[in-house]
């Protein structure tokens, strides 16, 4: 059984285009773990199996795990397009180390720039593969720089490279002052550093030995007075370095020509920091545990995925104790017992059992956890349970719909399973506009979920207009007679009653009682207050819930015989909808808060723009170092699909959170198009 000591969990991040699937099928073939080298721009990738992967991009993570000099590196594959940072996200979450796989000629991209920031907000240590060097118009020196100003002084080169462009065929091993050059895809072999690069390679190991003695304080300080590092201080200390933060190593590469691999796996393997270098892990009341702290198996869901012949596939970070094929367990959120027949590890859609037991520190596959989600902590006795991943808030609303009456019935039961799935989607039934909504980080993300539901249920679905949840309401005092009469052979009808309506901002609904000398029996007043109230959640001008009304009713008559409850309703009903209309009737539209964070070269773009959002800058604050977040209050109406809105005022850059606080009086034009649309839907 593997020790927790020889485990490596490195997520492989970065921005679309940079190479991750590519590197890590790269890894997988070097190590023999797939009898092909799969591609990616062929459509044949072993990572990418996926239908919408193959004609998009990356969607999902996924797992590739390899044995390399006696340690288990489990690669986890990540996404890079805004849509999917989820996956990301929760790939850094199951890892130790996030490597960040950066294209030679691009440099670092918004992505790149995005996923940086979390992976500082989660504390995880980086590294850095600057892949695709052997294209043409490639250079490893200005994407270094490039990554350097942006990044900072900690990224060291611990590679760099032999030739450049089409030309590339080696690296230069900094840590270990040597060089290997690779030909035609084979294993590289050990040959003497080049001349040419004697002045750039002394200067880089000169750069990696000052970074690194920051982890240790006496050596620092006799690095600081002439002493040279020792090569063994050097290999004790950086791992330490890259563990705490003070080292990011930069990497070199070519993923497609397997040129760098080799080395890349010998450092991963010699200096990559094991599980037990996890930071401490947050419990769901907000205390913290340390790594391996309980004295029982305890794991954390990051990814489920549904399978068409396994089923559902739980992705498992395990942080304590070990688990065996045939364990229990019991799900914290649910309570219930599950049980692992199997414990999985996968390269793509590819499994392999694990026979033995995962240690802790490991990451796993468990099939068939039906009642089992994403997020979800699994332990042996039901206990413990961690807090959930750091994800995105999912802002994209879209209202959703079966194209067909024969699918209405299985949309509801199938969206749930996808959206249970993923946690980046988001679904609700608004009961006041009718609509199912979906909340998603984008559109792709709308478009994958639709091809799903019809390629893997047989579902069929389409996006309808989103209602925005106005109100009506008053903006002066009125009252009106509400008379009902009927009289068909028999029994018949009568009630007569006057209302008087009044704003009430803010205070919501209130009935005055204002009958005096039996005008209306006490019987009956119930029912007034009942067919007020039923007129308000229809609305008067456009079929919205009217609020913030006090509503008093102050005369009227009845019949000994033909008055009921059923009439003073209808009274009441008819009353309320002529005194509203008497009382300058206004629509109410929900208000946005928005927390808008850009880098600020972009802020007078957001700025400039929320104005034709009918929106206001409240303010402006000092987010990460080169980052703003501006505060603004905008109608929900206008920012419904401001991440799209964003996201090209940004150039993908920015993100942003959003809440609904209070309501505000459209203006008269915006009034009577809304009033207008009412009717064309009614």
């Amino acid at each position: 059984m593997t020790g927790m000591k020889d485990i490596r969990n490195v997520a492989l991040v970065g921005h679309d285009g940079a190479g991750k699937t590519s590197l890590a099928e790269a890894l997988l073939f070097r190590k023999k773990a797939t009898g092909r080298l799969g591609s990616v721009a062929t459509g044949q990738s072993n990572l990418d199996y996926d239908p919408d992967e193959v004609n998009r991009y990356t969607i999902n993570l996924s797992t590739a795990p390899v044995e390399h000099k006696g340690k288990r590196i489990n690669f986890i594959d990540t996404p890079g397009y805004a849509d999917f940072i989820g996956d990301a996200v929760a790939g850094m979450f199951a890892s130790e180390i996030a490597l960040f796989v950066v294209d030679a000629i691009s440099g670092p991209q918004v992505l790149t720039d995005r996923l940086w920031n979390i992976a500082e907000e989660m504390e995880i240590p980086r590294a850095i593969i600057i892949n695709q060097v052997d294209k043409e118009r490639a250079d490893f020196d200005t994407a270094f720089e490039a990554l350097r100003t942006k990044y900072g002084d900690t990224l060291v080169p611990v590679q760099i490279p032999i030739g450049k462009e089409e030309d590339f065929h080696g690296v230069v091993n900094i840590i270990r002052m040597e060089a290997y050059i690779s030909k035609d895809g084979e294993k590289a072999q050990r040959t003497d550093i080049p001349a040419e690069l004697t002045s750039q390679v002394e200067s880089a190991r000169e750069a990696l030995c000052d970074r690194t003695v920051e982890a240790d304080e006496e050596l620092m300080m006799q690095f600081l007075e002439g002493e040279r590092i020792g090569q063994e201080d050097l290999e004790r200390l950086l791992a330490l370095a890259i563990a705490g933060r003070k080292v990011v190593p930069v990497f070199v590469g070519s993923a497609t020509n397997l040129v760098g691999i080799s080395g890349l796996l010998d450092e991963i393997a010699a200096f990559f920091p094991y599980p037990s270098k996890h930071a401490p892990i947050e419990l769901a009341d907000g205390e913290f545990a340390d790594f391996d702290q309980f004295d029982e198996f305890t794991g954390q869901v990051f990814k489920t995925l549904s399978d068409p012949y396994v089923g559902r596939l739980s992705f498992v970070k395990v942080f304590s104790g070990s688990i065996a094929p045939g364990a229990e367990f019991v799900n914290s959120r649910t309570g219930k017992k599950e049980r692992a027949p199997h414990i999985l590890r996968m390269i793509g859609k590819e499994s392999a059992p694990i026979e033995g037991a995962a240690v802790a520190g490991d990451v796993i596959v468990i099939p068939k956890l039906n009642d089992t989600m994403t997020n979800d902590t699994l332990s042996t006795s039901g206990d413990i349970t961690y807090t959930d991943m750091p994800l995105p808030a999912p802002q994209y609303p879209v209202a959703i719909a079966a194209k067909t009456k024969a699918d209405e019935d299985k949309l509801g039961s199938v969206l749930k399973s996808v959206v249970d799935e993923d946690p980046s989607l988001i679904m609700r039934r608004d009961e006041e506009t009718r609509q199912t909504v979906i909340n998603a980080l984008g559109d792709t993300a709308i478009d994958v979920l639709l091809n799903k539901l019809k390629t893997r249920y047989n579902v069929e679905a389409e996006l309808l207009p989103l209602r925005i949840p106005y109100r009506e309401t008053i903006r002066k005092t009125a009252q009106a007679q509400g008379r009902h009469k009927k009289q068909s052979g028999g029994s018949g009808q009568f009630a007569d009653c006057w209302l008087r309506l009044e704003p009430n901002p803010g205070e919501g609904y209130e009935f005055l009682d204002e009958i005096v000398g039996g005008r209306i029996p006490r019987q009956f007043i119930p029912a007034v207050d009942k067919g007020i109230q039923e007129t308000m959640e229809a609305g008067v001008i456009a079929g919205y819930p009217f609020v913030d009304v006090k509503a008093a009713v102050y005369d009227g008559s009845y019949h000994s015989v033909d008055s009921n409850e059923m009439a003073f309703r209808t009274a009441a009903r008819i009353g309320f909808k002529a005194a509203a209309e008497a009382a300058n009737p206004v629509i109410l539209e929900p208000m946005a808060e928005l927390e808008i964070t850009v880098p600020e070269e972009y802020t007078g773009a957001i700025m400039g723009d929320l104005p034709t959002l009918r929106g206001r800058v409240m303010g402006m604050d000092a987010a990460a170092p080169g980052w703003q977040t501006i505060k603004a209050v905008a109608p929900y109406a206008e920012v419904v699909n401001y991440t799209i809105h964003l996201r090209s005022l940004s150039q993908g850059t920015g993100n942003y959170t959003l809440k609904l606080e209070g309501y505000e009086q459209v203006p008269g034009d915006l009034q009577e198009k809304i009033v207008a649309d009412a009717k064309v839907e009614e």
